[in-house]
């Protein structure tokens, strides 16, 4: 789809030139720097600085060399958030699995940085997970040692995961050791905040059904706060995050009282 800005005799202000940016990443879902810069006839610094301010609003999420188009619950599609940080998500998995206990039963929710860790599982002797997400189940089958218990509950299929009265309910017949989860934010004083209001409950739920309770979370989550709470500062046990985190954020997590690990 070809888009085209109105020819003006001046340049367009911020607020203005913000909403063109805005309506063509929603018409044509993701564009370059380069190409909006060229659009509205401003410099690609000035186009990175109105895409830096959309996406602190969650209007957008900026990936390599451009911005993308979010949906409505405001996280962008698991195509785009698989490709931003893997290398730094790469590293946090592979911490968070270090601290997997052997002959334990460990909850594993769904998303692009928890299941970075999976690959690092199948040395884990007596390992059971429990997940309410197909992909983790998936990825985790070509391990024939991993007990896997999936937790029943309605198809979310844009994620592949599984929410709702049945997948709560289904909790309480396990003695679960650790989870790990993701989040959209993190900060000192939301603590682990999402964005899909229709998961709110369930994620509560899991996040709530060990004493121990891991988060991963790469540098930008440090940033960002979604519209749901899902785990108090008090809640969280670890957080595991990548070296490139601003160490001011990293100071108030670590006054608010969590055990930040670094990697």
């Amino acid at each position: 789809m070809r888009w085209t800005v109105s020819p003006a005799t001046e340049p367009l202000l911020g607020p203005k030139r913000q909403r063109e940016l805005l309506n063509f990443i929603r018409a044509t879902g993701a564009g370059s720097v380069n190409e909006m810069a060229r659009m509205l006839g401003v410099s690609a610094s000035t186009v990175r600085r109105d895409l830096n301010d959309l996406q602190e609003r969650g209007l957008i999420e900026r990936v390599h060399g451009g911005a993308a188009h979010v949906d409505d619950d405001v996280e962008p599609l698991r195509p785009l958030r698989e490709t931003v940080n893997a290398e730094q998500k790469h590293r946090i998995g592979q911490a968070a699995a270090a601290h997997v206990r052997a002959n334990s039963t460990v909850l594993i929710t769904g998303g692009t940085t928890t299941e970075a860790m999976l690959p690092f599982l199948g040395g884990v002797r007596g390992l059971t997970v429990l997940t309410n997400s197909l992909t983790v189940v998936n990825r985790l089958a070509q391990f024939p040692e991993v007990d896997i218990i999936v937790l029943g509950g309605l198809l979310r299929r844009q994620e592949m995961s599984l929410l709702g009265h049945l997948t709560i309910s289904g909790l309480s017949e396990f003695g679960i050791d650790q989870v790990y989860t993701g989040a959209f934010g993190v900060d000192a004083d939301m603590g682990v905040t999402g964005t899909n209001l229709s998961e709110t409950q369930t994620d509560r739920s899991l996040a709530s059904s060990a004493r121990e309770v891991i988060v991963l979370a790469d540098h930008s989550k440090l940033s960002q706060r979604g519209p749901a709470r899902l785990i108090p500062i008090t809640g969280i046990s670890t957080l595991i995050v990548d070296a490139d985190a601003d160490p001011a954020d990293l100071a108030r997590l670590r006054s608010a009282g969590v055990n930040v690990e670094t990697c």
